[in-house]
């Protein structure tokens, strides 16, 4: 499967990427394109892009979408979906304690590394760790 989505991702992108590729499909591959690209127009499934279904509906954000339209049901998923939504809206109420510092790291990913290639690599030995302490919290 091809996805495509906005580039210099940040939180809730890669996530969703890490998830396509840890849940879905692990050969997937990814292409970061202008926020402004029209998404009929791409030759991919589009991910948290205007015009996307996976994106933010109904008050969740992406990674929670795509949790949904794939059936995850894994708790430790449903945990980390959390701490993703308050990463990527941390005013929002409710937000897990942890998300504070998930946002600082997503930071330092962004504007440390020079592509989304590199961001992604970064941010998905995140998510794997993230996954791992919602697993054994």
């Amino acid at each position: 499967m091809h996805f495509v989505t906005r580039e210099r991702i940040h939180v809730d992108r890669i996530a969703t990427a890490w998830a396509i590729r840890r849940f879905v499909d692990p050969a997937a591959t990814f292409e970061f394109v202008a926020r402004t690209r029209d998404v009929t127009r791409l030759a991919g499934i589009p991910f948290d892009i205007r015009g996307a279904e996976l994106g933010h509906r109904n008050g969740r954000c992406t990674f929670e979408s795509l949790l949904e339209k794939y059936e995850m049901r894994d708790p430790a998923l449903r945990r980390m979906a959390r701490i993703i939504r308050g990463a990527d809206l941390p005013h929002e109420d409710g937000t897990p304690p942890e998300s504070a510092g998930v946002l600082a790291v997503f930071d330092g990913i962004r504007d440390g590394a020079s592509t989304d290639a590199e961001r992604f690599t970064r941010g998905a030995a995140v998510c794997d760790a993230i996954y791992a302490y919602c697993t054994s919290s």
